[in-house]
């Protein structure tokens, strides 16, 4: 029982364990320099993201509360993946910060309860790892302590994710009290209809579209993208994402499978809402940073698109594309950390001209924001033609030609900051910047995956031989 306890919460313990070694570290105050706070780290999330290929298997604990199997230490590996990569990008910002050791043990403490929400098999279990995933998460979106926006952002982040989990705990309250249980195993059987499970089936969607940044809860969103520094809003808009999607599919396609032709006609407006406000709005943006924020609700549409099919074809390409997104967004934003780390520049009309001094880093923004646009032979056109195909798998083609039309608007705003890198006019464009190591280390790992994951089609392959 010991052994499969360890194996099967490898994932958690790991995490847990670094986060004591940087308590320890931290107490013990032997370490000076930033730079090597940075250097200890990095290898210990490397060998956590390499534990998390060894000794997988399936199973359960605590009498069904948590569960895990190949699908989700997939999961978890590819948010470990995205946090490594995070973490190397954030080398210019952390190395002169006087919190280093504080910023990654609460970065760290928000995984963990992203891992446990994940491998939850109760609603329980679920609501901790999620209050755990959300609190930390305010606390580092407040981490650029000398600036009104980032404390601005931080209030905004907290008080709309209370509402969100307090509107989500209300259903969940309902869902108990309908079935008097709260296992992922029983309740599939007993919601079987009824007002107060319809309600708590509305009042469960709503919680995860506040988390996932959907309209009309979208609201939020770009103020703390725009206040919270460079490395969290990629978290934000990635990682913290992507656990939420994981979860939300099991929820709809497993728990409220009975009420399926309910949830769909509420999916369909969401989608066609959140795919055209996002690129409506992401127009209008002249900070790159609100502007990426509109890009990732464009992006969460198509993603509840391919969510909408269900079955192993809308998981494996739900999945897929968020690998695909972790790679382009994350491209994207590492550029824009180093010119905001280096030159304090975070408005694309500074983006002027870029190209001049940065060759290489306008190469690598502009493939990103070709992949987010899903222009080929980028990763992110494969991605999101698996998501329109599962979408059309499910016979309705009105949002396919609404998501179609929307990737058409979606290359005006895209294209407008690639025309601003190479070819505006600025007569004092943004001087060259010199990153590290590990910042530039981290953007040759997204090129890579940009470029090559679309032509790998073993990686579709081997997702889609775990999906259920």
């Amino acid at each position: 029982m010991s052994s499969d306890f360890f194996i099967l919460m490898k994932s958690e313990l790991s995490l847990t364990l670094i986060i004591f070694i940087l308590l320890i570290l931290k107490v013990w105050d032997g370490i000076k320099d930033n730079s090597t706070w940075l250097h200890i780290t990095n290898f210990l999330l490397l060998l956590n993201f390499a534990l998390g290929f060894l000794f997988n298997t399936s199973g359960e604990l605590f009498n069904g509360m948590y569960h895990t199997n190949n699908i989700i230490f997939l999961e978890k590996n590819i948010l470990n993946f995205g946090t490594l990569i995070i973490s190397l990008q954030a080398f210019d910002w952390l190395k002169t910060h006087k919190h280093v050791s504080e910023f990654y043990i609460l970065l760290l403490t928000t995984l963990l309860g992203m891992f446990f929400m994940i491998s939850s098999g109760n609603f329980l279990m679920f609501y901790l790892g999620l209050e755990l995933a959300s609190i930390p998460l305010a606390a580092i979106v407040n981490f650029d302590l000398e600036k009104i926006k980032s404390s601005e952002a931080a209030v905004k982040m907290i008080l709309s994710s209370a509402f969100a989990s307090c509107i989500m705990l209300f259903g969940i309250s309902m869902l108990y009290g309908t079935t008097g249980t709260l296992s992922f195993a029983e309740l599939p059987h007993l919601i079987v209809g009824g007002g107060l499970q319809i309600m708590s089936l509305i009042f469960v969607f709503t919680g995860f579209a506040f988390k996932i940044s959907s309209v009309p809860f979208h609201l939020w969103t770009a103020d703390v993208y725009e206040g919270a520094p460079v490395s969290v809003t990629a978290y934000l808009s990635v990682i913290s994402k992507a656990a939420i999607v994981f979860v939300f599919i099991s929820i709809l396609h497993t728990l409220f499978a009975n009420f399926e032709s309910m949830w769909y006609n509420i999916l369909f407006l969401t989608i066609i809402l959140t795919i055209t406000v996002g690129n409506l709005f992401a127009i209008r943006q002249d900070n790159i940073k609100r502007f990426l924020a509109f890009s990732s609700i464009t992006q969460v549409g198509y993603v509840l698109l391919g969510l909408s099919a269900g079955g192993q074809i809308g998981t494996t390409s739900v999945i897929y594309f968020l690998m695909v997104y972790i790679f382009s967004n994350l491209g994207a934003f590492g550029v824009i950390g180093l010119v905001s780390a280096y030159a304090n520049k975070e408005n694309i009309s500074d983006y002027k001209g870029f190209y001049k001094n940065n060759p290489m880093l306008s190469w690598v923004i502009t493939i990103s924001l070709f992949s987010l646009a899903g222009i080929p032979p980028t990763a992110g056109f494969f991605g999101k033609m698996f998501l329109v195909t599962a979408g059309a798998s499910h016979g309705n083609y009105i949002l396919v030609i609404v998501a179609a039309l929307n990737m058409v608007v979606s290359l005006y705003y895209y294209l407008k900051v690639v025309k601003a890198i190479f070819i505006d006019p600025n007569d004092a464009p943004i001087e060259k910047v010199n990153g590290s190591f590990s910042a530039k280390l981290a953007l040759m790992i997204c090129m890579f995956g940009v470029i090559a994951t679309g032509f790998a089609s073993c990686i579709y392959t081997y997702i889609n031989s775990l999906t259920p």
